[in-house]
């Protein structure tokens, strides 16, 4: 189980500035969840909350019904930069989480194997990062969290520092994977075609403090759609379903900017 709560929560950095304001969000077992909103509205430091790697200032923030209060291992964290150790190889980057779990050597190297086939990573196992475009690497950094079977996996613009068309691959493996082996995903992008396309839901933020301005149900509308029939991003982006949405998420995003035409 891998489920999410945050219950009246709000943070305070240095005594003065509020970064988020009584934010109320349940997140179930394996569903995806993307948050948006404007910049520094706090979207990063709700995933880091979760993670264990800052305190809420009020309010609880909870995992499968226990409070947060430092980071586990039911929870894993792909980041925007790869943070791969470049004199290690893939199969053995995504190793490092593994040799803290006191595993024998044979059950690792199983796990890795499986983590290896999942992100079609097979061929390139004994590779090192800078042998690998920076898709490749981003696959390796998703392998590193899958492997370790974490309940809650929480990525924070994972694919803000690729380019534009390794991003659309990437968007489409990480359907595919999500599908496959789905865990319990909180999803930060600043993308509202991203968080339309990956997401089960899209909560959207407000600007500074934060608050949850809204959350769309974008699953309901991709099964009654039947999204999945498409192959490719593109083909879904054209649907006048995803395009209402998109559109939707914009228009708010554009009022927390201040901006009155759209």
């Amino acid at each position: 189980m891998g489920s999410i709560s945050f219950q009246s929560v709000d943070k305070v950095f240095g005594g003065s500035v509020k970064a988020l304001d009584d934010i109320n969000l349940e997140i179930a077992d394996k569903e995806f969840v993307a948050i948006v909103g404007p910049s520094g509205c706090g979207k990063t430091t709700c995933l880091r909350m979760v993670a264990g790697f800052e305190a809420a200032s009020s309010g609880t923030v909870s995992v499968n019904g226990r409070p947060v209060t430092s980071p586990g291992p039911d929870r894993a964290v792909v980041f925007q930069q790869f943070a791969l150790f470049p004199w290690k190889t893939v199969r053995e980057n995504i190793d490092l989480g593994l040799r803290n779990k006191n595993l024998a050597i044979g059950e690792r190297s199983e796990l890795i194997a499986g983590a290896l086939k999942l992100m079609n990573l097979e061929s390139h196992a004994d590779a090192f990062p800078h042998q690998l475009s920076g898709g490749m690497q981003q696959r390796v950094a998703i392998a590193r969290a899958y492997v370790l079977d974490p309940e809650v996996l929480l990525m924070d613009e994972p694919f803000g520092a690729l380019d534009a068309q390794t991003r659309v691959v990437m968007q489409e493996e990480l359907v595919r994977i999500s599908r496959r082996n789905p865990r319990t995903v909180l999803f930060i992008t600043h993308a509202v075609e991203e968080a339309v396309y990956l997401a089960d839901r899209v909560a959207i933020m407000t600007r500074r403090p934060g608050r949850i301005k809204e959350v769309l149900d974008i699953k309901a509308v991709r099964e009654r759609e039947a999204w999945d029939k498409y192959p490719k991003i593109e083909d879904v982006m054209d649907l006048e379903s995803f395009v209402h949405l998109r559109t939707h998420i914009w228009k708010s995003l554009r009022e927390e900017k201040g901006f009155k035409d759209v």
